[in-house]
């Protein structure tokens, strides 16, 4: 391969949404990770594409706004070049409300919603009647719906825009040297390395565990309740996810804090009830100490750049994370909102 433009360590979400955004501005791009695609966080099972409420606006919440709302052409477009189905659709989310206090404040944030979303999604209040089997258990008999929330595969859509890549002439690989620009998009490891470094933390791993059902509900819309996400895929299952973990001894091992997961989600969602379970998963996600995504220049390493810090949101933080990076490393254009950038949290 002819001299590289930007090289990119990570072939998950994040480093390859940076990585294809360069190449399709003409860049000539290598992803390395000696791990293969999707072999972290981004090879998990959950896809929940959410928005955060529509309240208390700030930089974080509005970058993923536009990147959400761009997430459907965004797909369209990796499936389109890559000939693979990511998984993604616009399915829209349910919520169940416990009483009138809480339909009450699912009222007021509809309101704001109709202003933070662009009049282009909307929140709504509807009866849990409405959708039969399908409806988590709510005390109000009322569901909060919203059609911002989407979903990917996240396998599928790691791999197909690994694809997607390739079928632009990028070259993703084990090994190589690094030429060009450099971005490191190394997950919960590279936080940890960018600690020992700083000599105090700016992030971690935080574990997560997530189950998948069989159970065919494909055009249904995704549930949140009892804090939990319950997913619909392409393939005929159902994700459930996911447990918090700050401190674990096996980062890819299941317990019985996944089977904890698994029971309450039955009880919100009785339909799952008979659903065979066919993988239980366990991973790391990076979460940067600011909590947002940690996105710019790397402060040990001249001439470098870090796109880490997805944590839970990472996929539909992906296609604006890949933007403002390409728009930095190709045009010196910096787009990136302030508490993104790694002196937030170092």
């Amino acid at each position: 391969m002819a001299m590289v433009d930007v090289t990119v360590y990570g072939a998950g979400a994040f480093g390859l949404s940076v990585a294809y955004a360069c190449i399709s501005r003409g860049a000539k791009v290598r992803v390395i990770d000696p791990f293969g695609v999707a072999a972290g966080s981004s090879g998990g099972i959950v896809g929940a594409l959410a928005p955060h409420v529509p309240e208390n606006w700030n930089d974080k919440k509005a970058f993923q706004f536009d990147s959400l709302a761009m997430a459907e052409a965004f797909w369209a477009q990796i499936a389109e070049v890559s000939g693979q189905d990511p998984g993604y659709l616009r399915s829209g989310r349910l919520q169940p409300m416990a009483d009138e206090k809480a339909v009450e404040l699912a009222q007021q944030r509809a309101v704001t919603a109709a202003d933070l979303w662009e009049g282009k999604f909307d929140w709504q209040i509807v009866d849990a009647d409405g959708y039969g089997d399908w409806a988590p258990q709510s005390a109000s008999g009322k569901l909060i719906h919203d059609n911002l929330t989407a979903r990917v595969h996240p396998r599928k859509a790691t791999h197909a825009l690994a694809a997607a890549i390739i079928a632009k002439g990028g070259e993703i690989t084990d090994a190589g040297a690094p030429e060009g620009k450099v971005v490191y998009a190394t997950g919960w490891k590279g936080l940890v390395e960018l600690s020992e470094q700083n000599g105090k933390s700016v992030g971690a791993g935080i574990k997560g565990q997530s189950a998948l059902l069989k159970f065919d509900a494909i055009q249904k819309p995704q549930l949140f309740a009892d804090s939990l996400h319950i997913v619909p895929h392409i393939d005929g299952t159902v994700a459930i996810g996911s447990t918090t973990e700050r401190e674990f001894d096996d980062p890819s091992s299941t317990d019985a804090q996944l089977e904890d997961v698994i029971a309450r989600a039955i009880e919100a969602f009785p339909v799952l009830a008979a659903a065979e379970v066919v993988e239980r998963w366990a991973g790391v996600r990076p979460r940067a100490k600011s909590r947002a995504p940690m996105l710019g220049e790397h402060p040990f390493q001249a001439g470098a750049y870090i796109a880490n810090g997805g944590f839970k949101i990472g996929f539909g933080m992906a296609p604006k994370v890949g933007l403002v990076m390409a728009d930095l490393l190709l045009d010196s254009v910096d787009a990136i909102p302030d508490g993104f950038k790694p002196d937030a949290s170092f």
